[in-house]
């Protein structure tokens, strides 16, 4: 009875159940590359304050532009030294 019994296992086995797993750490693999509702969910958050502070710094700038302006002792801004490395 082993004797049968060894070969059968091992067939099923080899055709069966490793092609059976392999695929489904594929399907997982596959849903994994998704985003998530949560992390859709986190990068619509992070996109609105992204688009907030970007208003922010526009409406500061225009601020800084306008007290420049106002101010005739200052050089303009174009003129000033910067310290990018």
């Amino acid at each position: 009875m082993d004797e049968i019994l060894i070969p059968i296992v091992a067939i099923v086995a080899l055709f069966i159940v490793f092609p059976g797993m392999i695929f489904h750490y594929i399907t997982l693999w596959r849903k994994q590359k998704t985003l998530m509702p949560d992390d859709e969910r986190m990068m619509e958050d992070l996109w609105r304050s992204a688009r907030a502070m970007e208003r922010r710094i526009e409406t500061l700038e225009s601020l800084l532009e306008q007290s420049e302006a106002d101010s005739p002792r200052r050089p303009p801004r174009s003129s000033r030294p910067t310290f990018d490395d």
